[in-house]
């Protein structure tokens, strides 16, 4: 057991092995997105709704560290290397880049770090190398890796056995958590984690039309065996985020209904 690990994992999930993460490193390819453009503010109204985690850059948690300290535990993004304007389709990036290294992390106190896979790009191997290394590194430092593996190309993005093998090769490759796809029901998702033999967390993708469709899409990943989100537009481009993540809190932590989570988004036609 690497008590490092274990410590920095406590702190990322809850006592019911599940999480609640605010996905916020879409700026650094992006720039400032709506919703985006005031990064202590989401991170301050997410943390009134009860997530567990902040996944961001090097950048905003130098910055909004006094934000976070005590209140929530944080995940650096260590890879990267492009921005909007050099590659807009996701599928055809041929280069990718360690940017900070696990070392690094450790001395900014973070809990966990994450690094990108895009299965079925040209830069495929390029990500798969940098997820091995850093896995190693993770070992040593005792510093919980996730995985954001995601189909890419001619690859269906949410296909339950390209999801199931995107999620196994994570697994394979040392990580101790998963972000991808949801499937798209109970069924097909739990095919997924009864693949993987580490927590699979999903993704939130671009905004959904209404709350209640990102709320069905939570309860189904719970009712599969999922054990949290990586969510980012879909809270801080809601119009209350505060409001969103409570209802994404109480269904993971809560066990709630969906009628029952929805009572948070009161002010919300659904």
């Amino acid at each position: 057991m690497n008590v490092g690990k274990e410590f920095r994992l406590s702190r990322i999930f809850k006592d019911d092995g599940r999480s609640v993460i605010i996905a916020m490193d879409h700026a650094y390819i992006y720039g400032p997105m709506k919703g985006l453009k005031n990064p202590g503010d989401v991170i301050q109204k997410t943390i009134n709704g009860g997530a567990d985690a902040i996944m961001t850059t090097y950048g905003i948690i130098n910055r909004y560290y006094h934000l976070m300290k005590g209140k929530v535990a944080t995940i650096l993004r260590l890879d990267g290397g492009i921005s909007k304007y050099q590659v807009k389709d996701l599928s055809k990036i041929k280069n990718w880049s360690l940017l900070y290294t696990v070392e690094e992390a450790v001395r900014l106190g973070v809990d966990g770090v994450i690094v990108m896979v895009f299965i079925g790009a040209p830069c495929e191997n390029i990500t798969l190398d940098i997820l091995a290394n850093v896995a190693e590194k993770c070992e040593k430092w005792g510093m919980p890796l996730a995985a954001e593996i995601i189909p890419t190309g001619e690859l269906s993005t949410h296909d339950p056995e390209v999801i199931s093998t995107a999620a196994r090769i994570g697994a394979e490759y040392g990580a101790d958590m998963i972000k991808t796809n949801y499937t798209g029901s109970v069924e097909s998702f739990r095919k997924v984690v009864e693949s993987c033999p580490i927590p699979v967390l999903i993704a939130g993708g671009p905004k959904m039309r209404s709350g209640r469709e990102v709320l069905e899409m939570v309860k189904g990943m719970i009712d599969a065996g999922g054990k949290g989100v990586f969510f980012g537009r879909n809270i801080w481009q809601h119009k209350d985020p505060t409001a969103m993540t409570r209802a994404i809190v109480k269904i993971i932590h809560q066990n709630a209904t969906i009628e029952e989570a929805l009572k948070e988004l009161f002010q919300e036609v659904v």
